[in-house]
């Protein structure tokens, strides 16, 4: 069965596999502006490929009998309808006059066409047709050109280019809007505007944007580089700096709440059978790429886990906020080894006569008796053969309720930094890394309901 060529639109059979190298294999994708069912960028599967249509006779190689089959290296698909529909625009040829070819322009007046890429080329539409807009990676494109403009494949993403598309701006941030995206912009205060690094290309909020992309979806530095139009180094620095901010500025909330505000905040049912839980801890690990040191290698084995992991323990209050994140250790770590080194056992932490709801794999009821906290976890065996019926009844009601603890961390690894393997690099971030992702769900509605 011949397979067709995956370019929308385009209905010939045969060409070429996409590359295997990840780099080329991004600029194919991107140049073909295909998306996903989401409105993300489009992945090609072993059997898709672009016809011979799509390429200069340039691209190919000439062999020995003449033919031109072969592809030269690094080539990336080219002749696509809508580049030949591109029409250089008013403000592109305005441009031309100018000595500079800057692509970053200064003038305010102009900043609502500067948030897409239509500055520099637009595709020439009919009066009761829309303008095009930059509304996910299918919109990258490549840019007239002229002696002042480079050609190339450049994106210029910005927030702002999703104001009207929520489902976009949930997709990249975890935000449900755009307007909540600006919430939690604006939280952060105006030393936004003020840190000691800047990406001049970039609005602070979108150096926001750029680092929830990285945190949220996961993506490498130079997909980023691609959308963003700018340099790999630049991302990487931008994504460093705005984590070490948000971490400062989301620490100084103080997440941890009051037992006043705790029993303001109590579900009905959880107050009537737990009314003394100030917290719920549970432990999690994030997978990371092997270290290289052997030393490092065994400090970081989970048992558990069957790998190399950081682990680090997570607090919520009755109601699913986040209070409590402890710092990251290595996976070999216990739970009580993580609790004794914390704050929690610090005075003045919790109230007397609190209670803290934990796995029955927490055992340090020993560590809070001599603040009169009282640790409850679902009992355990000790030498008997079966449970007493009352003891089997309060453990069920214990887990319906620790439950929440667990949906927290559910929630965390959709955040795909802590789904995935956390790379080297970003080991001595990894403690703010954790705290940022966990501290960003209190910017969410309430996963409990208030009568549960």
């Amino acid at each position: 069965m011949p397979s067709y060529c995956c370019v929308p639109g385009c209905k010939e059979s045969g060409g070429h596999k996409f590359p295997s190298d990840k780099e080329l294999n991004l600029k194919w994708r991107v140049a073909i502006r295909r998306t996903n069912e989401t409105r993300g960028l489009w992945r090609p599967g072993k059997h898709d490929i672009v016809c011979h249509n799509h390429f200069t006779l340039s691209d190919y190689k000439n062999t020995l009998l003449g033919d031109k089959s072969r592809l030269k290296k690094d080539v990336v698909p080219s002749v696509f309808p809508f580049r030949q529909e591109a029409i250089v625009s008013p403000r592109a040829l305005r441009m031309k006059s100018r000595d500079h070819g800057d692509l970053v322009s200064k003038d305010k007046s102009m900043e609502g066409i500067e948030n897409g890429i239509q500055y520099e080329v637009e595709i020439e539409t009919t009066s009761n047709e829309r303008p095009i807009e930059v509304t996910d990676e299918s919109d990258i494109g490549k840019v007239a050109e002229d002696k002042n403009v480079q050609c190339g494949l450049l994106g210029d993403y910005s927030i702002e280019n999703f104001i009207n598309n929520p489902k976009a701006v949930s997709y990249y941030t975890g935000f449900i809007c755009y307007d909540h995206f600006i919430f939690l912009f604006h939280s952060l205060g105006p030393a936004a505007y003020e840190l000691n690094y800047k990406c001049v290309k970039l609005k602070p909020k979108d150096q926001l944007f750029l680092t929830l992309m990285k945190i949220r979806c996961g993506k490498e530095d130079f997909e980023l580089s691609l959308f963003f139009n700018i340099s790999e180094s630049t991302v990487s620095r931008t994504i460093n700096t705005w984590i070490n901010f948000l971490y400062f500025q989301l620490k100084d909330l103080d997440i941890w709440p009051s037992r006043q505000v705790v029993d303001e905040f109590m579900p009905v049912d959880f107050g009537r059978k737990f009314p003394t839980t100030r917290v719920i801890l549970d432990a999690t690990e994030i997978p990371i790429q092997k270290p290289s040191d052997v030393n490092n290698q065994s400090v970081t084995w989970s048992s558990y886990k069957h790998s190399n992991t950081i682990k680090t323990m997570v607090g919520c209050t009755p109601r699913g906020a986040v209070s409590y994140v402890s710092d990251c250790y290595g996976g070999s770590v216990s739970d009580r080894q993580i609790i004794e080194n914390s704050h929690l056992l610090e005075n003045e932490i919790f109230d007397s006569g609190d209670s803290i709801m934990a796995d029955r794999g927490i055992m340090v009821q020993d560590l809070f008796a001599n603040q009169n906290v009282f640790v409850n976890t679902p009992t355990m065996l000790k030498g008997k053969s079966q449970l007493e019926p009352e003891e089997i009844i309060k453990d069920r009601r214990v887990a319906s309720k620790r439950i929440h603890s667990e949906r927290v961390i559910g929630l965390s690894k959709r955040f795909k930094i802590l789904k995935y393997e956390l790379s080297s690099s970003k080991f001595p971030l990894s403690n703010r890394i954790v705290f940022v992702c966990f501290a960003l769900l209190n910017f969410k509605n309430a996963i409990v309901d208030k009568l549960a």
